[in-house]
């Protein structure tokens, strides 16, 4: 089991807000944070994109800490990931994100 292969398949690894904490990158924080509050109608600053992945103790973006309702959805569940989860094809939560990001499914099937 890949640690960084986040509860909805995402890899922790390749995402910029991660990639962004750990290289202390301001200026990839600005892209970032310009880019998810474009994506999700609300306002993320630069401040807020600080993440060491979305299964690691640390900080978390304000996106996977307080929005995402996938996180919490798994953990409450005991999964690692989405790909353990029965409802996993219809989950309408998970759809937000492996509806447009096929990586991100595929991650999924691989856990099952």
């Amino acid at each position: 089991m890949n640690k960084f292969i986040a509860y909805c398949g995402i890899d922790c690894e390749k995402c910029e807000a991660r990639i962004a904490t750990v290289n202390n990158d301001n200026a990839l924080r600005e892209k970032v944070a310009k880019q998810w509050s474009e994506l999700n109608q609300i306002e993320i600053t630069p401040q807020m994109i600080n993440c060491v992945g979305c299964k690691f103790d640390g900080s978390k973006t304000v996106f996977c800490d307080s929005i995402c309702r996938i996180r919490p959805c798994a953990v409450e569940n005991k999964f690692e990931t989405c790909g353990s989860c029965n409802q996993m094809e219809t989950c309408q939560k998970l759809a937000m994100i492996t509806r447009d990001n096929k990586e991100a499914y595929n991650s999924l099937i691989k856990e099952k």
